[in-house]
């Protein structure tokens, strides 16, 4: 549970950031996301990074109880699926990622989830 806590402590507050900075700037966030699926260097480094979290993640946290600390578990599962998918096949997130963002509305429903997730994972690291 130690390394839950840990893991929680440096996720939460990246989730709660960006959460934050995304509702506070939708517009041009939306133009970020979209910028980011044009360039393929981008692109690749965005994969190498998600896979390379993912992948430490899952070697080093791959927890199936049914308590909280499942949470970083699948998190860490969805980063190393998107990595190997951003790196394999970009063009299906690109897809993706151009129906879903050209909506403000779907984008501040994901800030809103990743600021939900932060404050939970920073209230079970740092206050639980």
């Amino acid at each position: 549970m130690e390394l839950s806590i840990l893991l929680a402590r440096v996720l939460g507050p990246f989730f709660v950031v960006v959460g934050i900075g995304v509702l506070l700037n939708l517009k041009r966030y939306q133009q970020l996301v979209m910028d980011f699926f044009e360039n393929a260097a981008l692109l690749y480094m965005g994969g190498i990074m998600a896979f390379a979290l993912g992948i430490v993640i899952v070697l080093f946290h791959n927890v199936w109880t049914l308590n909280w600390g499942i949470i970083i578990t699948v998190l860490g599962w969805i980063s190393l699926v998107k990595g190997v998918v951003l790196i394999v096949c970009p063009g299906l997130l690109e897809k993706i990622a151009k129906v879903c963002h050209k909506n403000a509305a779907i984008l501040a429903v994901d800030a809103v989830i990743f600021l939900a997730l932060g404050g939970f994972l920073s209230y079970m690291g740092y206050f639980a």
